[in-house]
């Protein structure tokens, strides 16, 4: 007879559709902006040529930007929720166990401990690739104001800072993209596969090498402990429309970010068709 695995909730859909739609834009995003940092590559060319050229290019690269705001909107609202409402531990923030965990993780992987750390809900990779995408995030949305609107913010910071936005622009999105196909593909797709973002469920045996403080505090039935429902009527009567303001002041900056002026950087030099000079003249 075979054995039946138990599984546990990881995902709801709700938070895989979020993850696709971040994943998806995030792909686009690298897809399009990356022929724009190395416009002369043969790769780079190609895929211009294939998107209706630069301008083509840079419309995808602008909508994709635009789905990535909503989906980090969305990412605030949800938390704000998890943790007002719920009263969910903020078990993403980073903490110094973190910092031994990794330590310990090191040592057992070049042979200098004898076991692996034990870790929670997640582990201190998973809280350093989320905290270097709501970094990345941050740089990508400010030098991405900048270049689309470069008018608007010169009106604020020295001209100095566009040239400098567009570097910075560019050499994170080639760290953010290096960073999902070395570190997160490895981790989560290579080393072992993990299907959770696809079903939503993680088996014992995955949770037990992976979390197993997280698993030790479901089987006590201290884990996810919920409110009663007048309590989380109460607070949703609060969080709602902190929510709700929320909510327009964020749409009112997405946009504010896209309708802010029709200018945009230019991303590659416009070729012209050089002028020859009449042999004899000084130039």
């Amino acid at each position: 007879m075979n054995k039946v695995t138990q599984a546990y909730l990881r995902f709801p859909l709700a938070r895989r559709i979020e993850h696709w739609v971040m994943m998806l834009s995030f792909t686009v995003l690298g897809f399009t902006g990356l022929p724009q940092r190395f416009p002369d590559a043969g790769l780079s060319k190609a895929i211009l040529g294939a998107l209706g050229g630069i301008e083509g290019v840079r419309s995808i690269h602008h909508i994709a930007a635009i789905v990535m705001m909503f989906g980090t909107a969305w990412h605030i609202l949800v938390m704000g929720y998890s943790v007002f409402v719920l009263r969910d531990k903020m078990s993403m923030l980073p903490t110094l166990q973190d910092a031994k965990d990794a330590i310990q993780a090191l040592l057992y992987n070049i042979g200098l401990a004898k076991t692996y750390p034990q870790m929670g809900r997640y582990t201190f990779e998973e809280k350093m690739e989320y905290w270097a995408f709501v970094w990345g995030a941050a740089i990508m949305g400010l030098t991405g104001f900048m270049m689309w609107n470069p008018i608007t913010a010169t009106r604020y910071l020295p001209g100095e800072f566009i040239p400098a936005a567009k570097a910075a622009h560019g050499n994170e999105a080639l760290l953010a993209v290096l960073a999902i196909i070395i570190w997160h593909m490895y981790g989560v797709h290579l080393k072992r596969f993990n299907k959770a973002m696809f079903t939503g469920k993680i088996t014992e045996e995955e949770m037990l090498h992976e979390h197993p403080l997280e698993l030790a505090d479901i089987k006590a039935g201290i884990a996810d402990r919920r409110p009663d429902a007048a309590t989380l009527r109460k607070r949703k009567m609060i969080y709602y429309p902190i929510a709700a303001f929320l909510t327009l002041g964020m749409l009112a900056g997405i946009f504010g970010f896209i309708n802010a002026e029709e200018t945009a950087l230019t991303t590659i030099t416009p070729i012209t068709e050089s002028t020859p000079q009449d042999s004899g003249t000084t130039p």
